[in-house]
């Protein structure tokens, strides 16, 4: 109350522009051949793996009326 109360700070941002064309480490993904697959990827592990427990829970379940 007593204090002065600071006063907002100035943002001066200089926009950079990006080019990948200039871009070594982009020319060299390209020529590499890299693409974004990994995602896609992931997906359909999480499908098997669902699938799996599935199998199993229903497998199980067919052990254990069986068995009594």
């Amino acid at each position: 109350m007593f204090m002065k109360k600071p006063s907002h700070r100035i943002f001066d941002y200089e926009p950079r522009h990006y080019d990948p064309s200039t871009d070594k480490s982009e020319k060299l993904k390209r020529r590499l051949g890299f693409s974004r697959r990994r995602k896609s990827l992931g997906n359909r592990r999480s499908h098997l793996r669902m699938i799996l427990i599935i199998i199993g829970a229903i497998v199980a379940y067919i052990i254990l009326r069986n068995i009594s």
